[in-house]
């Protein structure tokens, strides 16, 4: 995540509110250290030194929890602050629970590196640059597999002929099962072998092939697919976006939002009055990119409607409304020339349970201005937002990125929490197309749904036995992002 010019509490609104980059359901607010001295932390060899350690930087965390955490009047009146920083930050945290705490937090969380939480958030990290889908093997058995979602191109992964669909049964010659995946795939690996298997009758079967890819630090490019699809008088933009960034890790423009524009100038230099909007592997973002993307969508929308509305905590609330007004608390659309709205009657979503934050942004903040329809499976149910707080001293390394505030649409709307049920429910099958091939399966679904050759609103249900046990996009940067850097605010 990159930096901003560091702006007083006191200090115009015009100032700086407006360039501040809203981002939803992980709204990074690089609040570096929010003008919350700290000591140094030395190395430490004793036990008394090592918890001294540890209490000058979960005082750090403490004291911001307290002022911005969305949940801060439940945080703990005493907490220990012997812990290891990591474990104070989950204990006093107001954790979710299905009965007890429904409302409490699922998404709040801490890193030890500041630097990689902010390199992540903008897209940045060492990896193969492919995501895939964990499946047990069979029903009851403990072995897994890994689908191969997408592949970045110019990626250690592309570079060894990977590609979506893969299946990768065996990591380094260890068959890969629900006991070992998390240290096989995500441990600290800098080559893998991965061993690939078939689909073939309804069972997975080992092949001799083996894919040898050595991981690199890379920059994913968000903007991962568009195109037109001309169905008689229809003409239909499809565009693939896998995370809301600006621009890559360092840059303070908007590269990548500025691609997303030229696309729809295309999209609207060719006339297309239908949209099919592919977030189905997209966890979320900068909420400055998702008000981008939505100003070009919108119909009728420009820079004089509210797009989406926050709510913090108590003790801020008021400070805030004092110092900017209320309309720190609202994000406009913007006014862009290449807006296809007015051509539109209707958006689709393509949706997955790794879907969230700002995608779930999108589909809520259009809902007031024209129809969307979701196609897939059920979202995350992100509605709401976090800050990036690190220290500006450079002394305490950690980042925390809390939740700090709940969205809503123009209407009051946030009921979304447990997700966004598809208007047309269809799964991903264990054989995949390509994206964007008209016969992949929720892009199908979408052309059906546009043209009128789909029967029912549940035809594109999969049959796919195989069960889901997680996915390498639910750890990226947290896993659900909804994040808005603001300038540091000095309380």
């Amino acid at each position: 995540m990159r930096s901003y010019p560091i702006i007083n509490v006191s200090a115009d609104i015009s100032a700086w509110q407006k360039p501040v980059l809203w981002m939803l359901a992980s709204f990074t607010c690089l609040l570096s250290s929010c003008n919350k001295p700290a000591d140094e932390v030395a190395p430490q060899t004793t036990t008394t030194s090592v918890s001294n350690a540890n209490s000058t930087v979960d005082n750090w965390i403490l004291e911001n929890m307290r002022d911005y955490y969305y949940w801060n009047d439940k945080i703990p009146a005493n907490p220990d602050t012997t812990l290891a920083p990591s474990d104070f930050f989950d204990s006093i945290l107001y954790a979710y629970d299905a009965t007890l705490r429904p409302d409490g937090d699922r998404f709040s969380w801490i890193e030890e590196s500041a630097d990689q939480l902010a390199a992540e958030l903008s897209g940045e990290s060492k990896t193969t640059g492919m995501e895939f889908t964990l499946y047990l093997r069979s029903s009851g058995s403990s072995d897994v597999i890994a689908q191969v979602l997408y592949v970045l191109p110019g990626s250690p992964a592309a570079t060894a002929g990977l590609k979506r669909g893969d299946i990768i049964s065996k990591v380094n010659g260890q068959g890969i099962t629900v006991s070992n995946y998390a240290s096989l795939l995500f441990g600290d690996i800098s080559t893998y072998t991965f061993g690939l298997a078939q689909y073939s009758n309804q069972t997975i079967v080992d092949t001799d092939v083996t894919k040898t890819v050595t991981t690199a630090v890379f920059q994913e490019n968000p903007v991962f697919l568009d195109s037109i699809y001309t169905v008689g008088s229809k003409k239909i933009g499809y565009l693939v976006y896998n995370q809301f960034v600006p621009a890559p890790n360092g840059s303070e423009g908007s590269e990548y939002d500025n691609q997303v524009d030229a696309i729809f100038s295309k999209f609207k230099a060719a006339g297309v009055n239908e949209m099919v909007l592919d977030l189905r592997y997209n966890p979320g973002g900068y909420t400055s990119s998702s008000a981008n993307l939505a100003s070009l969508l919108g119909k009728g929308v420009d820079a004089s409607k509210t797009y989406f509305k926050e709510s913090w905590n108590a003790t801020l609330t008021p400070y805030l409304t004092k110092q900017y007004g209320s309309d720190f608390f609202i994000q406009k659309f913007s006014t862009k020339a290449q807006n296809i709205g007015a051509n539109l009657s209707r958006l689709y979503v393509l949706t997955t349970d790794m879907t969230a934050s700002s995608s779930e942004l999108i589909i809520n903040g259009l809902r007031p201005y024209m129809t969307v329809n979701t196609i897939g499976t059920k979202t995350v149910g992100k509605n709401v937002g976090s800050i990036t707080i690190t220290d500006d001293s450079g002394k305490i390394k950690w980042g925390i990125q809390p939740i700090v505030f709940k969205s809503f649409n123009s209407l009051g709307q946030s009921d979304y929490s447990s997700g966004f049920t598809p208007t047309v429910e269809v799964e991903e099958p264990i054989s995949l197309y390509p994206l964007g091939d008209t016969r992949e399966a929720l892009l199908n679904v979408a052309l059906s749904q546009i043209t009128g050759s789909a029967a029912s609103a549940r035809q594109g249900i999969s049959a796919n036995s195989f069960k889901m046990v997680g996915s390498s996009i639910q750890r990226k940067a947290g896993g659900s992002q909804m994040f808005k850097p603001i300038k540091k605010l000095n309380l």
